[in-house]
Formats: C-alpha cells, structure tokens, sequence
C-alpha cells in the first residue's frame, strides 16, 4: 500500500561507490533513469511538476544526488506512467520514422482509430490522448518496410535505444548481386557472407558481430544488436550487394506477425521485448 502522504519511496541499492568517501554525485534525471524508472526525459517532466524529493524536499531541475540520498516519486508520477501506451505499426514505404522529411509524412501520421487492427488483442481503445508524447523508439528508413515501435513510456524507449540496450532485430532483406537477381546464394562468394557476419565497419568503428544467413536464394536474414543508420544497406553495399527490398520482422520477442502493412495494434500487457 502506498503511504498516506501520496509518495512511493524509491532508493537506489548502494553500490560500491556508495560506500567510497567523495563519491561524484550525479543528475537527478540519470538516478531516476538508471533506477529503470522513466527516461530522462520523462524524469525532467516530473522534477518540473513538483513530483519527485530528494530527502524529503522538493527538487529543483538540475539537481543532482549522492547515492546514499534518498529520491521519492509522487503517486501522481505513477499515474501518469500508468496511462502511458506503446505501439506496434507495420510501417509502409515511404513513411519516415520520426519527423517529416522532404515532404515525405512521419509514420506517427499512420495511427488512428481507423487503421488500428482489428486483430488487436490487448483489449485497449484508442484515444487521442495517446499521440501526445509518441515517439519513434529506434528507427526504419523511408524504403523499408516492418516493426516500427512508437511509445510514450520513457522505459521502454530506454530499453530499446538506450546507450547500454542489446535488444536484437531481425530483418529479412531481397539482395541483388550485381546484374544477378535470381538464386543470389549460388553466385555469391561464402566470404563475403562471413565479412557481412563480422570483419566490416561503418563511419569507422567496426561493426558489432551479427548473424546473417540466407533465408531462400534471393533473401537474407539479418539479426542485429545495433542500428546505424541504413545500417543494412551499407553493409551490403560494402560486399556488392544491393538491396532491394527490407522488412523489420522483430524486436526481441516481440513479432510483427499477421500486422498488416499501414496498420498498428497495442504492446499487449503481457507482452515484453
């Protein structure tokens, strides 16, 4: 039960800097983050309403903490959390996942009580409350199709696109290699495929390893635990392939499944990345 002042006490767990003398006190924002509470966005939102103490005082924004200081977060923070939505589209060409570029529309534009899928089966009903604070949590590019998230909970975009994430996609991408279109596999060298594993690197830092198998003679399977930008496509440009069609077809365990493309459903309550 929560405590009759309105506060549920969050305390982070001493580690040993905890105990060494002068230890470095950090942003408030970065405790409240790295207690897996909310973004670092989301905590700068609730420092600004009143809604976190530290010691029992109000804190201002730009605070910053020691770890045996004691941080508490208004029952109305949770609240607000509680209402918080994430969702899955099956984002088409030509779509961008964040804001719009050269005219081409943002895949936010996509979500409305029209083209939510009526496979859903979360149980929850669309309001337009829930496209406020909506943000993309990793991206797609404009000719790639599949698993777009877009969220309003802080934790979760942490956790996919946060600095220390190593939740893995998976893609499925149609190659061509040179003038070759048909049965691709036959005529492409086993070492280049090994290099597409691991040996290449990008804006020059190496690429992390990734497991790349050929799903039917003119496809690939890609699964990554990293996302650069076009991250795919230069790689294959880098061992002469050239991509021709890519689809995002999971993000840790959750699949884009039988979504059908321009439509979106719920992150289901018992469903985790």
């Amino acid at each position: 039960m929560p405590p009759a002042s309105g506060r549920a006490a969050v305390r982070a767990a001493p580690g040993p800097a905890a105990a060494a003398d002068g230890a470095a006190p950090v942003r408030l924002n970065k405790r409240l983050a790295d207690l897996g509470l909310c973004s670092r966005r989301e905590a700068d939102e609730w420092i600004a309403r009143g809604w976190v103490l530290v010691n029992g005082q109000v804190a201002a924004m730009g605070s910053k903490v020691l770890p045996q200081d004691r941080v508490t977060v208004q029952q109305a923070a949770r609240r607000q959390q509680a209402g918080q939505v994430t969702i899955l589209l099956h984002k088409p060409v030509g779509y961008v996942s964040g804001q719009a570029e050269d005219g081409h529309p943002p895949a936010a534009t996509l979500i409305s009580q029209r083209s939510h899928w009526s496979g859903d089966a979360s149980g929850q009903r669309f309001t337009p409350a829930q496209l406020k604070g909506l943000a993309p949590a990793g991206r797609l590019d404009i000719d790639s199709v599949g698993l777009l998230v877009l969220t309003q909970d802080g934790r979760v975009a942490r956790q996919l696109i946060g600095e220390d994430s190593g939740i893995d996609k998976e893609y499925l991408v149609r190659v061509q290699y040179g003038s070759v279109a048909a049965d691709v596999q036959a005529a492409f060298p086993a070492q280049q495929l090994a290099r597409l594993r691991h040996g290449l690197s990008l804006d020059g830092q190496p690429l992390k390893p990734a497991q790349v198998e050929w799903q039917n003679p003119e496809q690939l399977r890609f699964v990554l635990t990293e996302g650069k930008k076009r991250q795919i496509r230069r790689m294959c440009e880098l061992v002469g392939l050239k991509v021709v069609g890519l689809k995002r077809i999971r993000i840790g365990r959750v699949l884009l499944g039988r979504l059908p493309v321009g439509q979106w459903r719920y992150l289901g309550p018992d469903e985790r990345f």
